[in-house]
């Protein structure tokens, strides 16, 4: 992997490169105190979309603006908030925040000279839900922050070309606000669904063409020539091979979603002046009709448009027309009650399976850490899992969750009482009756089985997991609050 490395280690850290020994130590406290003035100067002139009632570019020195130093302290310090890998090159987001005095200073002089070089990407492949692998491509922490400094200075300028059926890596759009939408269609009578999916579509971007896109909106040269730099920038494999990028927006940079977003903005533009109604997520869309017979006439069509105008593959076995009111999308699993007529949101299939294997994973039968260190785990996994999920219209998912999750809880408190004297002694201390501890002790083999006993459970009651681990079917009530009945609402203010 040594070989592969780019000049830009050199560049960057000319003085005190790895070759000749470890780098000096810096103050790290020194390098984000100079990044936090830096970025606090960018506050006071925020970049703002540059676009003219006609569409086009009003100003072509874009490279300033990406190469100055209040935005690209503003970009490392979003990339150490990230807290990625290193890339090829072999520094730790912290290693560069210690130099960041000396570093930011060379990087604007190379981007304004022209002579910025990108690094290499370090590819790195991370199994799919589905089966499968999807491969990442990890560019060296400079590179990020660069991505990132180019991503703040454009991305305000695309940003109000983009359709409002666009969600993913959107300021105030997400998840969330996809699945608001596609509820809207479903109460709207559009039953049924064209689910087409992109076959490695981060792979498959056409350069010439996304950069031509790009060339409609943005007036500076040296800005797309950078940007097809890093389009073009060489791929390390995991077995240290080195091959060159013809084509694809690596996912893993900064700059990539705001990339694919650009490439499929044309899609939903032609979806809209076909009058279709859709919602995209990233490369997950799916559009809605009113009948089967028009799902398979828009899925022929839209496919042509896609494989022959975009020059991205679609996958054939992976696309479909579902319905009526069937629709997988983003983890969550829409429909619509035969009784109120009203959608129902709730989490998909594989969803509920990958929680499941979440849980195994985090409450482990040989955990060899505390009790409360596990519990902390777990929390943090579930508040995060439940803010994505809060859109759920049933609970009751939940309430299995939560109960299968302290079984696992409880199983670790057994094993690590190590032996059933042990575990006797402690139920009796928890204020379990003697007979009921002996049976659950000694009556039932198996810290799984043990875990669901009486004695197990009136030790640490569910009250007692109240106090200290996340609840998802509470946290789901404070997210949806009960409403008032329309009946209620006869009785208010006049």
């Amino acid at each position: 992997m040594k070989s592969s490395e780019s000049s830009q280690l050199k560049f960057v850290f000319a003085d005190n490169s790895k070759e000749n020994g470890t780098p000096p130590k810096a103050d790290v406290s020194a390098g984000r105190s100079f990044l936090v003035h830096q970025a606090d100067l960018n506050l006071t002139n925020e970049t703002d979309a540059r676009i003219d009632s006609d569409r086009e570019v009003s100003v072509a020195n874009l490279l300033e603006e990406v190469a100055s130093l209040p935005n690209l302290a503003t970009s490392l310090l979003q990339v150490a908030s990230n807290k990625g890998a290193p890339g090829v090159d072999g520094l730790t987001v912290q290693e560069v925040v210690e130099h960041a005095q000396t570093l930011l200073p060379k990087v604007q002089r190379a981007l304004l000279q022209g002579n910025f070089i990108p690094g290499d990407i370090r590819r790195v492949w991370i199994p799919k839900s589905g089966g499968g692998s999807r491969g990442l491509g990890i560019p060296n922490v400079v590179d990020r922050m660069v991505q990132q400094a180019v991503h703040q200075v454009i991305e305000p300028i695309f940003e109000p070309i983009f359709h409002d059926s666009s969600h993913g890596f959107r300021r105030g759009r997400g998840a969330q606000t996809a699945i608001a939408q596609a509820s809207g269609y479903f109460a709207d009578g559009y039953a049924y669904t064209v689910d087409i999916d992109l076959s490695k579509f981060f792979d498959r971007v056409h350069h010439q063409r996304l950069l031509g896109r790009m060339a409609e909106y943005i007036g500076d040269g040296r800005v797309l020539k950078l940007i097809h730099r890093m389009l073009k920038a060489n791929v390390v494999l995991p077995e240290g091979t080195r091959v060159s990028t013809e084509e694809g927006t690596p996912q893993g940079g900064p700059l990539s979603p705001l990339l694919s977003n650009i490439v499929l903005n044309e899609l939903d533009w032609e979806l809209d002046r076909r009058g279709l109604c859709f919602v995209r997520y990233a490369d997950d869309f799916s559009i809605f009709v009113s009948s089967e017979r028009a799902g398979h006439r828009v899925m022929d069509s839209v496919t042509r448009f896609i494989e022959r105008k975009l020059r991205l593959v679609v996958n054939q076995e992976k696309s479909s027309v579902n319905g009526p009111y069937d629709l997988t999308f983003l983890g969550f699993q829409l429909g619509k009650s035969s009784e109120s007529q009203e959608v129902t949101i709730a989490i998909s299939d594989r969803t509920r399976q990958r929680m499941t294997a979440k849980v195994r994973e985090l409450t482990p039968r040989t955990w060899g850490n505390s009790f409360d260190r596990c519990v902390e785990r777990v929390n943090s996994y579930l508040t995060g899992w439940m803010g994505y999920f809060r859109l759920c219209t049933a609970p009751s998912s939940f309430s299995r969750f939560d109960a299968h999750i302290r079984l696992r809880l409880r199983a670790i408190k057994i094993r690590q009482r190590k032996r059933p004297r042990h575990l006797l002694r402690h139920l009796l201390r928890r204020g379990v009756p003697a007979g009921m501890a002996r049976k659950a002790v000694y009556g039932i083999r198996g810290h799984w089985k043990r875990s669901a006993s009486f004695g197990v459970h009136k030790a640490y009651p569910n009250a007692w997991f109240a106090e200290r681990l996340v609840n998802l079917y509470l946290r789901w009530h404070a997210f949806n609050p009960p409403r008032a009945s329309k009946q209620l609402l006869l009785f208010g203010d006049s």
